[in-house]
């Protein structure tokens, strides 16, 4: 098996800084993909955070000018990753988060934020640093979508790009007068460049300028051929749809184990089920809900917005208190949705626990401790909840789209009597579909017997990397030899 050099671009990384499942991937890929002959390393802003876990930081380049002041490139390893961290004080050396502020407001910046992201990258990818130079440029979302539009217009023998789409709401676009400053030809604003409806695109440049397009689902890859889905990129990602793929999200099985998790209240497997007992007596009294173990208890561990239409939730709890059933929820977001759930919490004592924030460890108790986890999304690119759910034998009920619709298997009356059966499906994503999805889950867990076969199903599931790993070993491989011919 031949070496390949991968370098990952990237806005965040687990467990350095995080705001969503992006952090996840790119932080439990280059395991994955060192057992297929594949070094990958990961360049990242000098966040705080970054630069706080880094350990013994190497400057490899110097920057004079990066966007707005001087910069220094750092080579080192943090949270058990191989880091290039773009040290940069002018442009990431701030509180709040990666891309917003304490105020909740976009940093005003951004622009050059993450062009700086984007060039550093290219440079890195055409030999900035001899000791490290990559076959294959892999970037994430909007953030690095310029560093295949860099390596494009660099008029140079270049590695191969393949450009990540994780979430298509989130596109990165600017205005026109930002353009002068990324440094690129004049002729790249257009429309076969990074010009985007007057606008300047970063993720449009990635998917029109990169080899490869990739996104987390099989499923999500059509989606977003569609007008819905596509969120006006559809047409571009039709045009360029040969060189389309999905490629399923994993999940961290060492981080998400059961039987060793130091978070939970006690360990279990698919063999020892009966241990999830006392991890969902430990919730429900977490939480301040009745004891009752005989009550279908659900859980929620979400971002509180509409893409993961948790609205629809909050219209169906009638519905589910009217099950004699029981929630809890962790989650953070949009203020009115807080304010329903947390409201509801108060009307329903002991019967719905409501924690507004996140907490991994309480995360952890969550999916520990739950009989089902609601992931009912509007759009789903993959999510990850539903493989820990899966993983820690909380049955996923998940609106049938995108990677949800990929992962969970729905308990129709074909898979029952096949007996592969792993959660509950509904489809349109409606309140009232919903609705009907919480009463035949109810009807599931009446019986007893195949609620634990449908257990045992969810955690004997394969959620690893290995799958993805082989599939993105084989893309970057036929990708390096492409350019290499």
């Amino acid at each position: 098996m031949s070496s390949l050099k991968v370098l990952s671009v990237v806005s965040e990384v687990y467990p350095l800084v995080k705001t969503g499942g992006l952090a996840d991937v790119a932080g439990a890929l280059p395991a994955a993909l060192a057992p297929h002959g594949i070094e990958l390393r990961t360049v990242i802003p000098g966040y705080p955070a970054v630069m706080a876990g880094l350990e013994a930081g190497e400057p490899v380049h110097r920057f004079d000018h990066l966007f707005g002041g001087p910069a220094q490139l750092l080579a080192g390893r943090a949270g058990g990753l191989d880091l290039f961290v773009i040290d940069a004080p002018h442009l990431f050396e701030r509180p709040g988060g990666p891309y917003v502020g304490g105020n909740g407001v976009d940093w005003p910046d951004n622009a050059a934020r993450f062009a700086a992201l984007g060039a550093v990258a290219s440079g890195l990818g055409l030999g900035l640093v001899p000791g490290f130079v990559p076959d294959i440029v892999h970037a994430h979302d909007w953030q690095a979508g310029l560093a295949p539009a860099y390596l494009h217009y660099a008029g140079t023998r270049r590695p191969g790009t393949v450009m990540t789409i994780h979430n298509m709401a989130f596109q990165g676009q600017f205005p026109a007068h930002d353009f002068p400053m990324l440094g690129l030809p004049p002729h790249a604003f257009g429309l076969g460049g990074v010009e985007y409806y007057g606008m300047v695109g970063y993720l449009k440049a990635g998917l029109q300028l990169a080899d490869r397009i990739t996104t987390v689902s099989p499923g999500y890859a059509g989606e977003i051929l569609l007008p819905e889905g596509g969120m006006g990129l559809d047409g571009l990602l039709n045009a360029r749809s040969h060189v389309l793929s999905g490629i399923l999200n994993g999940l961290d099985e060492q981080a998400w184990n059961p039987a060793a998790d130091p978070l939970i209240a006690a360990p279990f497997d698919a063999k020892a089920i009966k241990g999830r007992a006392a991890n969902k007596v430990a919730l429900k009294a977490a939480f301040g809900l009745d004891p009752d173990p005989e009550a279908l208890l659900f859980g929620v561990v979400s971002r509180l917005s509409w893409q993961k239409g948790l609205d629809l939730l909050a219209d169906s709890l009638g519905t589910l208190l009217e099950l004699g059933a029981q929630l809890v929820l962790l989650g953070s977001g949009d203020a009115d949705l807080a304010g329903r759930f947390a409201g509801a919490a108060q009307a329903h004592p002991g019967r719905i626990g409501v924690r507004l924030g996140y907490d991994e460890a309480v995360a952890h108790q969550l999916q520990a401790g739950s009989d089902v986890l609601i992931v009912p999304s509007r759009f789903e690119p993959c999510g990850l909840t539903q493989l820990s759910a899966l993983r820690y034998g909380a049955l996923p009920l998940v609106a049938r789209v995108g990677g949800l619709a990929d992962t969970v298997i729905d308990v129709n009356e074909m898979a029952r009597s096949a007996g592969v059966g792993t959660g509950v499906q509904f489809s349109p994503v409606t309140a009232p579909a919903l609705q009907l999805a919480l009463k035949r889950t109810a009807a599931l867990w009446r019986d007893k017997a195949l609620w634990k076969k449908l257990q045992r199903n969810a955690m004997t599931t394969d959620v690893s990397w290995e799958r993805a790993a082989r599939q993105y070993d084989a893309l970057f491989r036929q990708l390096a030899g492409e350019r290499a011919a």
